[in-house]
């Protein structure tokens, strides 16, 4: 995490206790287009997913219906209007919505069919943990995108991200983070990165978590000769 200048769980509860109330209006529109890119994919899954970072619950009225949703966040201001919003809009496949840690996950290895991550990991104190917890609790198989900023020095986008450096602060940001951070320590597969809009200033990073092996049958294979499959 060389040049990230962390930020404490007391920080990120302040600063998201503040734009709880008014997210959606501000923050929520510039981050639209990655959010919908992500939702896109993910409605094409089957079975189960998990949100971190639900937030307000923005996102969660668009996921399709035979999705099976779990939704955390740390800050019970962001779910308290995330869980009137599934109340108003009726939404039956919400599973649950817990305060809970990014970095200490309370589910058992290999939960979820699908895991989403979307302007989360320039906000939690330790991205590398996360990520590593997001890997955990992928089924084989699976899935887990991450929609996120992710600093560049140079360019129009350089120059976005020096302007807006100082709201990034306030919303509890560490605007230098870098996607190198998270890709060069993934175990996972990284199958697509895609710029998205506004400007190319968000980045979405789907990786795949390879298939189960059956240790036995590869040692067998080994014996005889084969590949293992």
């Amino acid at each position: 995490m060389s040049g990230i200048v962390r930020i404490d769980e007391q920080s990120v509860l302040k600063a998201y206790a503040r734009w709880a109330p008014v997210y959606d209006f501000s923050f929520g529109p510039i981050a639209d287009s990655g959010r919908k890119r992500a939702i896109d994919i993910i409605n094409r899954r089957e079975g189960s997913l998990l949100e971190v970072g639900v937030g307000t619950g923005v996102a969660l009225p668009r996921y399709a219906p035979h999705l099976a949703i779990t939704g955390i966040d740390l800050s019970p201001d962001m779910l308290r209007i995330a869980r009137q919003r599934v109340r108003e809009r009726g939404l039956t496949n919400i599973d649950a919505l817990y305060e809970m840690d990014a970095s200490e996950l309370r589910f058992d290895d290999a939960s979820f069919d699908t895991v989403v991550a979307m302007y989360v990991m320039t906000v939690v104190p330790d991205p590398i943990q996360v990520l590593k917890e997001l890997e955990r609790v992928c089924a084989p198989g699976g899935e887990v995108l991450i929609v996120n900023h992710f600093a560049q020095d140079h360019g129009v986008r350089g120059w976005i991200e020096s302007f807006m450096a100082p709201a990034a602060r306030a919303l509890g940001w560490h605007p230098d983070f870098r996607a190198e951070t998270i890709t060069d320590i993934a175990t996972l597969e990284l199958v697509e990165t895609v710029k998205l809009k506004p400007f190319g200033l968000f980045t979405m990073l789907r990786f795949h978590k390879p298939e189960a092996t059956n240790p036995a049958t590869d040692a067998a294979a080994s014996q005889a000769g084969l590949p293992a499959i």
